[in-house]
Parts: structure tokens; sequence; C-alpha cells
């Protein structure tokens, strides 16, 4: 089995759950469930944060015109549905359905296009980032994959490639564990050489950004993960030592 992690960085005004979601930054959504056809798509969301951040991801969700994955940039003439399954003060799980018409797009149909069938599909949405994990049986076009997502995103969004590895257990498989990414060394080594964690910082993460040309919400993701593990890799070491038996 084979593992695909990516991320999609949508630009305002491409994607009405992201431009909710930037607005509450407490908020964040996650797959509960996701399953494709050659026509059709449906999964179950769970979207958690303040109950302002809740009212407008479920505005969201129910007014878009062609949200539930799909990658045109204007109305596909896909027939959808969205229903709230609950929304309590802090948790909204949303249900939605969508038959495929020959002008749609979605990372779901692109990947079952290049990557055959048998495919697992988990995803997350913070900010502006809508981040993909696949897991497929292995072999298919995964560079096809790619540039097929490229080119039908266009403008709207950058593709964000994290992880092309074999696929693990969901422990392993954790975006905060396992070995530091380049890119997540990068971002961190560029916050500390040009003050971002000075007090006052010297710099905030939108011109951190600007100097390594990257979008705001890709750097912020990079640095949130960088953090995270090097604060689990020191306390993993300050549990080793103090665990460590002392000599005689």
């Amino acid at each position: 089995m084979r593992e695909l992690v990516f991320g999609l960085d949508y630009e305002p005004g491409c994607n009405r759950v992201a431009d909710a979601l930037v607005e509450h930054p407490d908020a964040r959504i996650r797959s509960l469930s996701l399953h494709a056809t050659s026509e059709s798509l449906w999964r179950v969301d769970h979207a958690s944060g303040s109950s302002d951040a809740l009212a407008d991801v479920e505005n969201a969700f129910l007014t878009a015109d062609y949200y539930a994955d799909c990658l045109a940039t204007d109305d596909c003439g896909a027939t959808q549905t969205t229903q709230v399954l609950e929304h309590a003060d802090d948790t909204l799980v949303l249900y939605s359905y969508w038959e495929r018409t020959p002008t749609c797009a979605s990372v779901p149909h692109t990947a079952l296009d290049h990557l055959g069938e048998g495919l697992l599909f988990e995803t997350r949405n913070e900010g502006r980032r809508y981040t993909w994990r696949i897991v497929h049986p292995g072999g298919g076009d995964v560079r096809g994959f790619f540039d097929a997502i490229e080119e039908r995103v266009g403008d709207c969004a950058t593709l964000d490639v994290e992880r092309l590895t074999e696929a693990s257990s969901p422990r392993e498989a954790s975006p905060d564990e396992g070995d530091l990414r380049p890119e997540q060394a990068e971002a961190l080594r560029a916050a500390v050489e040009h003050g971002y964690y000075e007090t006052p910082r010297a710099v905030d993460v939108g011109e951190l950004a600007d100097r390594l040309d990257v979008p705001r919400s890709t750097l912020t993701y990079r640095l949130r993960r960088a953090e995270a593990h090097v604060a689990k890799q020191r306390v993993g070491e300050m549990r080793s030592t103090d665990g460590a038996s002392t000599p005689l």
C-alpha cells in the first residue's frame, strides 16, 4: 500500500469553506468518511470550533453551489445535497452527496482515474489549507494525478506535496510524528533566523511568508507541524532522562 499526503492552499474567493475557516482560526473540519464512484461522491464531515465558526461553516456548506470536493471554478451543474446530522455548541456533523457531470472534477474522482480503485481518503481543513491523505494499492500514475489536480485547480489553489511513502499505521502516519520534513525544517530555520520567536517578534508570519515566497497558510501549517515535532522530541528526551536509573 502507498500513501499520498498533500495540501491545497486556496486563494480568497475560491472556496467558500476556506473563506469561512480563515475567519475562525479555532475551527477545524475532518472527514469521518469519504467514498466515491465514477458517477458520484458522498462524505460525512465533523467540524469543531466556536458557535460563530460553526454557523459560518454550516452556511458555507449549505449555500455554496459546488463545494463538496468539486474542483470546478464555475458551477459544473452537479446535483448536490447537504444535510446537517448534528449541530451542538461546539460540534457540527454534515453529510454531503453529489452526482458527477461531464464537467465535474474532484480529488477523489481524479484519484480514481489515475490511481485505480481500492482507495481510502482522509481530509482536514484548517484555514485556507485543505489536506488530503490517500492510501492506494500502489502503482497507478501518481505524477499524472498531481498534474491533473494542478491543472484543475488552476490559479485558485497551490498544491503542496507533503509525503509520498509506504502506508503505515495510523499512529506512525501522524503528521506530528516521525522525521522533520525538509520544508518544515526550512520554515523553522527561517523563523529563528528572522526573529519570529523573539520577544517582541522581529517579523510576523505574513512577512516571513513573503520572504520565503510561500502562502501564509502554508507557512503557518509547516511551522505548527515543526513546532509539534520539536516539542514532542524534547518531551521524549526529558522522559528518557527522568526515567534513567541512577548509577549505584
